[in-house]
């Protein structure tokens, strides 16, 4: 008799299955009927068939590894995960992990899809490879972490062998929903340490790689947003959140959601809760420094009320770096207009330069070097009391026009909507012109 996770996984797989088979036939064939447009020109892509151990069967292995969350629940609508509550169609409790998922699904609807591989400026790779990971990172396959992407690699380069090789790999892209360092374990390490080596590889040397965080030199990585828990489907429940973030009260100066500076160390999140202590001992109910959300062991993970409350709340949220750089808090911000306080370049400054010009940053955040904060004694509070209120204001406005940018709106949305891009838009547009400068067509 099946057991009770083998059932779920299994029902999983074939929901998932018969849902995509319906859409993708449906979404080529518009293309196919349809005059080629003068905006596709230079735009089209191709979704590259793979077998479905690539993609939807990787899908029945989200409870497999005990050590890691169960990401069976968070399957439900395409990768954004259940909805907070009953009466909601714009929150969900989204796993980041699932970036993969969520981004097949939207490529569907790129009204720039071609069947001929031939025609297109881009090839996409529906490879989950952040999920496909895990059982080198935790499971079966831990010694044989260096083997990630040879299935691949082989498929690739055998069967119809001339869509690979035409440019050498330099028009391929795929979403690896994981930061980069969990793919760049060299070759030749052995044993092996932390990671898989498929960003490692040679032969994945000239595809784009659309990674939740990137290493800053490899030409081939690009770091897109951390899935939030917003997914709207229309724009006039954009433009509803939108208004309830602007006539937000903002009583509390700044917000620090998190875990972690709880040791004895000099680091940066140790000076955020020693600051934060020391501020809420002398504030008043009225006039509140430092708002704190304890976010420690990932109980914030799926819970976007935790957090979504006390930041709507804040007037700056302060996005320390952690076990790595990014941080997915830095877009939950931003979906609540608290203006983000950077304490380091490699947080968000030189990750995401697609989604967050470099050239526009302090017209929507503010950065203090965290050497100053922990080796210094520069106070946070100091430095941000010190802002003029209209200067607050206009950050804030412009923080608010960013939202669209960074967020992920929900597969199937109203056509109003579709014309503000999101992220996967400006993703898509990003990789575009990327293989656009490195290939001559």
């Amino acid at each position: 008799m099946a057991s009770k996770s083998t059932v779920t996984t299994l029902t999983i797989f074939f929901f998932f299955f018969f849902i995509f088979i319906s859409i993708e036939p449906k979404v080529v064939q518009s293309q196919q009927t349809s005059t080629v447009d003068s905006e596709c020109t230079g735009r089209w892509i191709h979704i590259r068939t793979l077998p479905s151990r690539f993609n939807l069967d990787l899908l029945s292995t989200c409870n497999r590894y005990p050590i890691t969350d169960d990401l069976c629940p968070y399957l439900a609508n395409h990768g954004l995960g259940p909805t907070t509550h009953t009466r909601t169609r714009s929150w969900y409790r989204t796993d980041p992990l699932l970036l993969e998922l969520i981004f097949h699904r939207r490529i569907l609807e790129y009204p720039c899809l071609t069947p001929d591989p031939d025609l297109a400026s881009a090839v996409y790779l529906p490879y989950y490879a952040g999920i496909d990971s895990l059982r080198y990172l935790y499971g079966p396959d831990l010694n044989s972490s260096a083997d990630h992407g040879s299935d691949l690699l082989e498929f690739l380069t055998r069967d119809q062998p001339e869509i690979w090789s035409r440019r050498s790999g330099h028009d391929h892209f795929l979403v690896m929903a994981r930061p980069a360092w969990d793919f760049s374990q060299p070759l030749t390490v052995d044993p092996p340490v932390w990671g898989t080596s498929f960003l490692e590889r040679p032969e994945f040397f000239n595809l784009t790689a659309l990674t939740l965080e990137s290493r800053f030199w490899p030409w081939q990585e690009q770091a897109v947003p951390y899935p939030t828990s917003f997914h709207p489907h229309s724009l006039p429940f954009l433009e509803s959140w939108i208004r309830r973030v602007r006539r937000s009260r903002r009583t509390s100066l700044m917000l620090f959601a998190g875990g972690g500076g709880t040791s004895t160390s000099p680091n940066i999140r140790r000076s955020i809760r020693l600051e934060c202590t020391s501020a809420n001992a002398t504030e008043s109910d009225n006039n509140k420094i430092c708002d704190f959300v304890d976010c420690s062991n990932g109980i914030c993970e799926h819970d976007p009320i935790r957090f979504m409350r006390p930041m709507l709340q804040s007037s700056f949220c302060l996005q320390p770096p952690g076990d790595t750089p990014t941080r997915k808090a830095t877009f939950d911000g931003i979906i609540a207009g608290c203006i983000p306080v950077f304490f380091e370049d490699q947080t968000a400054k030189m990750q995401y330069g697609w989604h967050l010009p470099e050239s526009e940053f302090t017209e929507f955040s503010v950065t203090i070097p965290k050497e100053d904060v922990v080796f210094r004694g520069v106070r946070i509070q100091d430095v941000l009391m010190s802002i003029p209120k209209e200067e607050v204001a206009r950050m804030r406005e412009r923080v608010i026009e960013m939202m669209p940018r960074v967020m992920y709106r929900r597969h199937g949305a109203s056509m109003g909507l579709m014309n503000k891009k999101d992220a996967v838009d400006i993703a898509i547009d990003g990789v575009l012109d990327k293989i656009k400068s490195r290939v001559l067509f």
